[in-house]
């Protein structure tokens, strides 16, 4: 009986084995499929329309994916300045700023949490995975930005970051962005416009670019005026 048993929690893991060894294959085929090819399509993007139906509401899918050399060189130069300064220099996360955020938050139980996510970490959830704080998110998060960070590099990271994150309800991406709130193409973003753009992530269903608040305007020019230092992939 014993023998028995023991049999069967063998069988139990090897199956578990098999499961976790097919996940982590499929995953890294995904995202080198990802070097060449753009991710048509997020979870978030399926997720917003399904929320928009619960509220008696419509939400589409706005979005016009843009290569890296069509959209302006001020749009990552803003969007670095914004959500990571460091990203040129890490390797995907910022320990510094996570052990920052982490302490913090020690201290500010009850009160709104600060985070200290990458654009490597942002990219990674956008494409592969959805909102929330779990234990199982952050953890797969983490190995998803360790693989984009080794396979697409930089460069390729930035491009899909642009072209995947929430820039309003519906809007996905730089060039949905640039036409709903500036009624031009991405590659004629100006500095400002740029910073204006860069300024609304930390919650864009909130603020609008194109009709920017005080807190947003000077959040914007804070943006601009790091901008000049601010070196991108070529």
């Amino acid at each position: 009986m014993k023998k028995n048993k023991n049999f069967s929690i063998f069988r139990i893991l090897v199956f578990f084995g098999k499961m976790v060894l097919t996940a982590i294959v499929f995953s890294v085929l995904l995202v080198a499929v990802y070097t060449v090819i753009h991710p048509p399509i997020t979870p978030l993007m399926l997720i917003r329309p399904i929320e928009a139906i619960f509220s008696g509401e419509f939400v589409g899918i706005d979005r016009d994916w843009k290569n890296y050399e069509d959209i302006s060189p001020h749009v990552f130069r803003a969007v670095i300045s914004s959500e990571d300064g460091k990203f040129m220099k890490h390797n995907g996360f910022d320990w510094k700023a996570i052990d920052r955020a982490r302490r913090v938050n020690a201290m500010r139980k009850g009160k709104k949490l600060i985070g200290a996510s990458t654009i490597s970490m942002q990219t990674a959830k956008n494409v592969f995975l959805w909102p929330g704080r779990n234990y199982v998110r952050k953890a797969l998060e983490a190995y998803f930005t360790v693989l984009i960070e080794a396979v697409w590099g930089k460069k390729r990271i930035l491009e899909i970051y642009v072209n995947s994150i929430e820039w309003g309800d519906g809007i996905y991406g730089i060039e949905a962005a640039s036409q709903e709130f500036f009624k031009k193409p991405a590659s004629d973003l100006t500095k400002q416009e740029a910073a204006l753009l860069a300024s609304v992530l930390p919650n864009p269903r909130k603020w609008s670019p194109a009709k920017p608040s005080p807190y947003i305007k000077k959040r914007a020019r804070s943006i601009q005026g790091r901008m000049n230092g601010v070196s991108i992939p070529k």
